[in-house]
């Protein structure tokens, strides 16, 4: 019984590696699309990031500010807070 590479033309192995050439430039290729698409997911990432912080300090200054603008309002009686 003979080798699967012995009972191939020369032809059929040009075929067989052309063939492999051609799915690898395909896969270099989606490789760098792929690296191309999450660098900009990286850049867009960071950015929400970024926007997310700032308005969470944002949040946290106008919290700050209620608060301190409760503290001023004056102490009410019991009685005029139930009605």
């Amino acid at each position: 019984m003979q080798d699967d590479h012995e009972a191939q033309t020369p032809a059929q192995m040009s075929a067989q590696i052309d063939a492999v050439i051609e799915r690898t430039e395909r896969l270099l290729l989606r490789h760098e699309e792929l690296t191309r698409t999450n660098a900009l997911m990286q850049e867009q990432l960071d950015a929400l990031s970024h926007e997310r912080d700032t308005l969470k300090s944002r949040l946290a200054a106008a919290r700050s500010r209620i608060d301190a603008l409760i503290e001023r309002l004056p102490e009410q009686p019991a009685a005029e807070t139930s009605s």
